[in-house]
């Protein structure tokens, strides 16, 4: 077996039908090993009702939300962007608010399935004090791995890609989320949970497509735990979301993950292996 683990990973599982659907066949005919589930997504019953049932070895997250739709909680629409999250983490009243919100949509996950990792919904709980909330109840509710987000810095040479606003924003998340990143792993290594080591999904956030997977993986040289994240839907063939869809059913890219050294994996798996 690899030291180099290689899991990809769907967000934003249970927010539409579209998404749901994808999950559903990029596992079936695909190589997505693993989806985030969103307790507080429209179509939540569907995803733990229908698709889960035949998806028996794909690995679930939690999709901590607390930034789109409606709290659990309060019911109130969420109504923060991540610098206004990022500026309320020092308020004692809001972290108890995002404590109790984050644990009632783990509780509801968790009558449904066994969660293998946490993570959230554009890293909210990278924010230290977030972050901090999110390893106490992955402790509490005995859940092994927490997302980190270290990103290596690479590029794509395609110049289509770059022309465009949404690449310099990802290179200064990039920034934020390394440093937070390195500032939040020594807590889990002190609380006895585990991460991914490297990601690849900020720098192309809203981007990505099998070059963007394989030229994040060229550029990785150590072993470890790589996090692929898409955020893939399979209805609309003309936007960025089916785009992530097909990376799920790309054959030559799937072995070139494997040529390049990556066992094929997810948390689920490798839950079983600590």
């Amino acid at each position: 077996m690899s030291n180099k683990k290689f899991i990809l990973n769907a967000d934003d599982f249970g927010m539409s039908k579209s998404c749901n659907k994808a999950v559903l066949n990029g596992y079936n005919y695909g190589f997505l090993t693993g989806a985030s589930l969103c307790a507080t997504g429209k179509e939540f019953e569907a995803a733990v009702n229908e698709i889960i049932p035949e998806c028996p070895n794909l690995g679930i997250g939690v999709h901590l939300n607390i930034i789109e739709g409606y709290s659990l909680t309060d019911k109130k629409r969420f109504n923060k962007n991540f610098i206004q999250l990022a500026a309320a983490s020092g308020n004692e009243k809001f972290l108890n608010y995002v404590e109790k919100e984050f644990r009632a949509q783990i509780e509801k996950v968790q009558k449904y399935v066994k969660i293998d990792h946490l993570d959230s919904h554009v890293h909210v709980h990278a924010i230290p004090n977030i972050f901090k909330i999110t390893a106490t109840l992955a402790k509490e509710y005995d859940i092994p791995f927490v997302r980190t987000q270290h990103e290596e810095l690479y590029f794509v040479p395609d110049l289509a890609v770059h022309i465009n606003f949404k690449y310099p924003v990802n290179l200064l998340k990039i920034a934020l989320l390394n440093y937070f990143t390195a500032k939040n792993k020594p807590l889990l290594k002190q609380m006895g949970l585990k991460t991914n080591n490297y990601i690849i999904g900020v720098g192309y956030t809203g981007m990505m497509n099998a070059k963007t997977v394989e030229y994040g993986l060229n550029n990785i040289e150590g072993d470890g735990i790589t996090e692929a994240i898409i955020h893939p839907c399979d209805n609309n063939k003309a936007n960025q979301n089916y785009e992530e869809f097909k990376i799920t059913q790309d054959k030559e890219l799937e072995h070139t993950i494997k040529r390049l050294g990556f066992d094929i994996t997810n948390y689920k798996t490798l839950s079983r292996e600590l």
